[in-house]
């Protein structure tokens, strides 16, 4: 695939946070991808622990789909991804991001450490098709039979993502509210809901008065969940 420059690509900068793992600067939206007080922490404390493992702890199945709302850096996906690999779950997974980032910058997070080095490799590989349809990644090795795992970025802006399927999990991980106020307003809360299974569970690391009415309107229980490392709170709906 050709990548496009988009505006922001010469404004990224890698950056590291507190838990030594690194995230991304974008000096034009004035934002990181992760908290600066610890990318991995955030992103394990919020995603995979208060949302799929949370959804799983309700659900006995070996099948699970999530839609991530802001693909980003894809460091969610690949704590998903690992996870379902190692416990035998098989994982579809569909991210909505409107400036994919290159290889050569994924690259450069170094996010490799955090999970196996086959589905690492894979990424990486699988990473310009999947951007242009679902891609399954080949996770299996010869002493291991993990699920599989199949992966699809939608190139797209949020309102204009449209898909017959509804999720098990969807992680909502935008830009923050002061940046990016379309991406949390009722309209796009409204519109990424309507993928969500009746039973599924959706999280994100912000909470608001706003959001929550929002979400309560459109008939889902909100919860206060404790935050990631520098939020007291973090909301998640079901």
């Amino acid at each position: 695939m050709n990548y496009e420059p988009s505006p922001m690509t010469p404004t990224l900068t890698i950056t590291p946070t507190a838990d030594g793992s690194n995230t991304i600067y974008n000096s034009e939206v004035g934002e990181n991808y992760h908290s600066r007080n610890g990318a991995l922490q955030e992103s394990r404390h919020v995603f995979l622990e208060s949302g799929l493992k949370y959804f799983l702890s309700l659900n006995n199945t070996n099948n699970v789909s999530i839609l991530e709302v802001g693909f980003g850096t894809g460091l969610n996906f690949l704590l998903s991804a690992d996870y379902c690999l190692a416990q035998n779950i098989n994982l579809n997974y569909t991210g909505i991001e409107a400036y994919p980032l290159t290889p050569e910058m994924l690259g450069q997070t170094e996010f490799n450490q955090y999970v196996s080095p086959r589905l690492w490799e894979q990424f990486i590989t699988n990473y310009p098709d999947s951007l242009q349809q679902t891609a399954t990644l080949q996770t299996a090795n010869r002493t291991l039979q993990t699920g599989h795992c199949q992966l699809h970025i939608a190139h797209c802006q949020l309102l204009n993502f449209q898909s017959p399927q509804q999720y098990d999990v969807i992680y909502f991980d935008a830009f923050a509210a002061s940046h990016q106020p379309e991406m949390w307003n009722e309209q796009a809360i409204t519109h990424t809901l309507k993928f969500l299974k009746p039973g599924g569970v959706f999280v994100t690391y912000a909470i608001t008065g706003n959001l929550k009415r929002i979400i309560k309107s459109l008939g889902l229980k909100v919860e206060k969940a404790p935050g990631a490392p520098g939020k007291r709170e973090m909301l998640r709906a079901y």
